[in-house]
């Protein structure tokens, strides 16, 4: 029988792969045959996304990465091509969340949004698209939010920095097609993390927050990491390949 995983031996640098959606995603593609190298600012938590992998089987180490310094996001992407012997699949999924009405929202914060969101994505971008133009080709999937298509009260900045990135994708989904690469971006709804917990305490605790997502969810809950990471799939292999320089809304059909 053929081998029906979706990505065997492509070569997969990810940030972000400590928790979350970042660490269903590693879990996931590995298990379809993904060789990974991880990078995150949380030694800890990478490290035992790469031994769930290595544990099954399968092929991830780990580089501490400051995706906010543009000499560590570099040594990321070239040590990532050294370990798997090039890049075909970048997903460039480190974020950041902070809420609060834009009258006492302060520029630091507003800027720590912008140096993580859409500035790390556009680092990344930069120093992978030479190992991907190596390949012959390749993709780059970058994480957004339903807030970069859909604001809500306090999350002025927040959707700001996520519509950062929707833009550079688009755009640089249209330098890159001759060169064989797609670019896309996964745009996740309200998901189950420690990562909105910003938003949570904004909105005045979870009982609040479970109340406004019955009401305006359509599927009625959040969504789980697990969901997420499907889409991050589907972008990432060939089963979107007339796909570029789009949005994957993944959201219970809020927007």
């Amino acid at each position: 029988m053929d081998d029906l995983r979706q990505l065997v031996g492509k070569r997969v640098v990810l940030t972000g792969g400590a928790t979350n959606i970042g660490r269903a995603t590693a879990l996931l593609i590995a298990t379809h045959g993904a060789r990974l190298v991880i990078g995150d600012l949380n030694a800890e938590g990478a490290e035992e996304t790469v031994r769930a992998i290595t544990d099954k089987g399968g092929e991830a180490s780990f580089v501490h990465t400051d995706v906010t310094d543009e000499d560590s996001v570099a040594r990321l992407i070239e040590t990532s091509a050294e370990r798997l012997g090039g890049v075909d699949v970048a997903f460039f999924n480190a974020g950041m969340q902070r809420s609060g009405p834009v009258t006492e929202f302060s520029a630091e914060d507003w800027d720590a949004l912008f140096r993580v969101n859409p500035r790390h994505c556009f680092l990344g971008a930069k120093h992978v698209v030479p190992h991907l133009k190596a390949a012959g080709g390749g993709v780059i999937v970058f994480t957004a939010s339903l807030a970069a298509v859909k604001g809500g009260p306090g999350l002025t900045a927040y959707s700001a920095s996520k519509g950062a990135i929707v833009a550079f994708g688009r755009a640089l989904a249209t330098e890159l097609a001759p060169a064989g690469i797609r670019v896309n971006t996964i745009c996740p709804g309200w998901v189950d993390t420690p990562f909105n917990d910003p938003a949570v305490d904004f909105m005045g605790g979870r009982e609040a927050q479970d109340e406004v997502v019955k009401r305006i969810v359509p599927l009625g809950r959040q969504a789980t990491p697990d969901e997420i990471a499907s889409g991050v799939l589907y972008l990432a292999s060939d089963a979107s390949s007339y796909m570029t320089g789009q949005i994957l809304l993944v959201d219970g059909g809020v927007a």
